[in-house]
């Protein structure tokens, strides 16, 4: 019920509270996304950009997590894509703990929990951030981040999937056999916790493996056959 009230409350916020939406927002979302970023301040650039990295940190925990639960994952995590924590709230009210991992690993689970793609995404967050903070205009940020819905909306989206990651978190630490001692250590560090975990974790099939050969009985190689 909680992740439903957040949900609504974001909803909420968006569409009454937020400051207005603003004419050229179109033509800026369009210069964003085709990387024509003459005259846009590198912090927006920045946070635009990270915003379409958080949707595959949460695609490298979220399709594993979603094999033992009642909904796929995928419709969510695509959706998060377009509109980040507004899709992923539903998916996190629907979802039960899921600290195992059932079956075979397809092509996209297998390129997702590759900790190449982990480091990838973690060199390309240190470069936006690099950029953004040496280059962006701060006193222009929080001016449009004032009178901008696009921009104010965004940042929040930001902060939510921020504190929203270690819902999910726990339960892959133990799909792989990782002890809890290192939820904090990742959960309190927004965005390059996540990233660095992606990128030093043990891959599933290992961690799979190790769990059938752990519960697999043992066999007495000498049989008796008396009795």
């Amino acid at each position: 019920m909680l992740y439903w009230f957040i949900w609504f409350g974001f909803i909420a916020y968006a569409a009454f509270l937020a400051p207005p939406d603003r004419p050229e927002t179109l033509s800026l979302i369009q210069n964003l996304s085709t990387g024509q970023w003459n005259g846009i301040n590198p912090l927006i650039v920045a946070l635009f950009n990270l915003m379409g990295i958080w949707p595959l940190i949460y695609s490298a925990v979220l399709y594993a997590d979603g094999r033992g639960q009642r909904v796929r994952a995928f419709p969510f995590a695509a959706g998060s894509f377009a509109v980040g924590a507004f899709a992923l709230l539903p998916y996190l009210a629907l979802r039960k703990p899921n600290p195992t991992f059932i079956g075979e690993t397809s092509w996209l689970i297998r390129i997702l929990d590759s900790v190449w793609t982990g480091r990838v995404l973690l060199l390309g967050a240190i470069a936006l951030l690099v950029y953004g903070f040496t280059q962006g205009n701060w006193a222009d940020f929080v001016q449009q981040w004032q009178t901008s819905k696009f921009i104010h909306v965004m940042s929040l989206d930001f902060v939510a999937l921020s504190a929203l990651f270690p819902v999910l978190l726990r339960d892959d630490l133990a799909r792989r056999g990782l002890g809890s001692r290192w939820f904090w250590a990742i959960a309190l560090v927004p965005l390059l916790g996540p990233l660095v975990y992606l990128s030093v974790r043990p891959p599933l099939a290992r961690a799979t493996e190790f769990a059938t050969s752990e519960a697999a009985p043992e066999t007495d190689p000498e049989v008796s056959l008396e009795g």
